[in-house]
């Protein structure tokens, strides 16, 4: 296969690898056989990170013949079922191709035309995640604790699921509410999601549990968009005890009012700080795990051209740092309103809502780096469940970060500093998460043998990570009265 290489001595001299950064992608280049394909593993890791930035910074900037090129180049590297690094090269050169081929929205449409997405894929590979990875499922064990302990004594519970597609989280909820001295409350969960079948199954699945354990339960399905809920249709009642459990749900109603951020790109201020000079970020690699090749050995990126336009950066804790967010700031504020006792969210911990396309792309280079390298130390690389997993979810979810703009971009995953900022705007109080939950979740890592996953409390919040990268987050907050 052309995108799979021999690893191990090479037979032909190899240029040496401290003078790849700055090597140019020029169309007199030509094809970048034969000594490329000699390289080992880490030096072929480290060329393709090289790559895809430069491919990257042409595409910023407009250039697509140079990007054309750097296309052609990565694909002779690059494989969807090679190593870390040449998977994830695969996966980012094809939301490159992309962006670039909105450039022609008929030719775009047209290649996308007959497309189709089965949602019982979907279904699948959702599962094969919550599977594959622990993090879904220490998100869930530490939610439930949050619940029992935010709810004791309460005699009607209600449970607001802002993703209702996995059954385990609530039958495992419901077990631990069963063996309470004073006997389950009454329970009615309100599970959201825009797939009827899905909520179809949850709803026979819990309620078998429930008659199971003697709980009195109601599941109450509502068939929609997260962006197009009407929280009048959550029918909180008087008396209930309200809890939100929000599961990589917040990011989607992110989408700014792009009108209003090109006014003030565009403003004379904003201008004359695009143009004056600043450091740019620089992009690191290593040789052990791709993550680690993204820590220790520099690669040069390059400026954006004025077509790729960054606002200024202020501090992540300043409000002037938060995009606009009209559905965000409604849907907080709304909820509010139900005057909710606890409210569990858990996002990606990474900023992949930068206004500029280079941000999104090193942001995104980093956290999939790791996502990548988890799949590549627990399973080889044959396995149908891997590639479905890296195509049909990280794959797409890369697609949407770079190559889409605007309410088309749902991906905009931010980082703790910023979800504590805009939920404590929204008027919500802070909750420490449960000491006993944390427990919980260390011994599930342990007991499944889950090597290379780490919780770590910040302030009473807590991160989920691979080695030392923070991949995921989890806060809790709680109705806060005005004074």
């Amino acid at each position: 296969m052309a995108g799979m290489i021999q690893e191990g001595p090479s037979s032909v001299t190899s240029p040496p690898l401290p003078f790849l950064p700055w090597m140019s992608l020029s169309p007199g280049l030509g094809s970048p056989f034969p000594w490329l394909r000699e390289l080992k593993s880490e030096e072929r890791g480290l060329y393709l990170i090289h790559l895809l930035v430069q491919c990257a910074n042409h595409v910023a900037a407009g250039s697509l013949e140079n990007a054309n090129i750097g296309l052609e180049q990565i694909s002779h590297l690059a494989s969807p079922d090679g190593d870390t690094m040449q998977r994830i090269a695969a996966y980012f050169t094809e939301a490159l191709a992309d962006r670039m081929l909105k450039a022609w929205p008929g030719l775009h449409k047209a290649l996308n035309s007959t497309k189709i997405s089965s949602v019982s894929e979907e279904i699948l590979v959702q599962k094969l995640f919550f599977e594959l990875f622990p993090f879904l499922k220490l998100a869930y064990v530490i939610t439930n604790q949050a619940i029992v302990e935010a709810m004791e004594g309460e005699k009607m519970v209600h449970i607001i699921d802002l993703n209702s597609s996995e059954p385990a989280q609530w039958i495992n909820l419901f077990q631990t509410f069963s063996a309470r001295p004073e006997g389950p409350p009454h329970l009615r969960i309100t599970g959201i999601h825009e797939q009827k079948e899905v909520l179809e199954q949850m709803a026979l699945r819990l309620t078998e549990e429930a008659e199971k354990l003697d709980i009195p339960f109601q599941f109450n399905p509502i068939v929609c968009k997260l962006e197009n809920l009407d929280l009048e249709s959550l029918r909180v009642k008087t008396g209930e005890a309200l809890a939100v459990s929000s599961v990589l749900q917040l990011h989607s109603l992110l989408a700014p009012d792009d009108e209003m951020l090109r006014r003030n790109i565009n403003s004379p201020s904003v201008s004359k700080n695009l143009n004056s000079s600043r450091p740019h970020r620089v992009l690191q690699v290593n040789q052990r795990t791709l993550g680690e090749w993204l820590e220790k050995e520099p690669v040069h990126i390059y400026s954006p051209s004025s077509s790729d336009l960054a606002s200024p950066s202020p501090s992540p804790s300043s409000p002037l740092s938060l995009a606009p967010a009209p559905k965000l700031g409604s849907f907080l504020t709304a909820l509010r309103a139900l005057s909710p006792k606890l409210i569990v969210v858990t996002e990606q911990e990474s900023n992949h809502n930068g206004p500029t396309l280079m941000e999104r792309v090193m942001e995104a280079l980093n956290f999939y780096a790791a996502l990548f390298d988890c799949l590549e130390s627990t399973l080889s690389r044959a396995p149908l469940e891997r590639q479905k997993v890296e195509k049909m979810l990280f794959g797409e979810e890369i697609k949407n970060i770079i190559a889409c703009e605007g309410l088309e971009r749902k991906e905009r995953h931010e980082k703790l500093e910023k979800w504590i900022l805009r939920l404590e705007l929204a008027g919500f109080g802070r909750v420490p998460l449960s000491y006993h939950g944390m427990l919980q979740a260390g011994r599930l890592l342990q007991t499944n043998n889950y090597d290379g996953y780490k919780i770590k409390e910040e302030n009473g919040c807590l991160v989920m990570c691979w080695q030392e990268r923070p991949l995921y987050s989890m806060s809790a907050w709680g109705f806060r009265r005005y004074d």
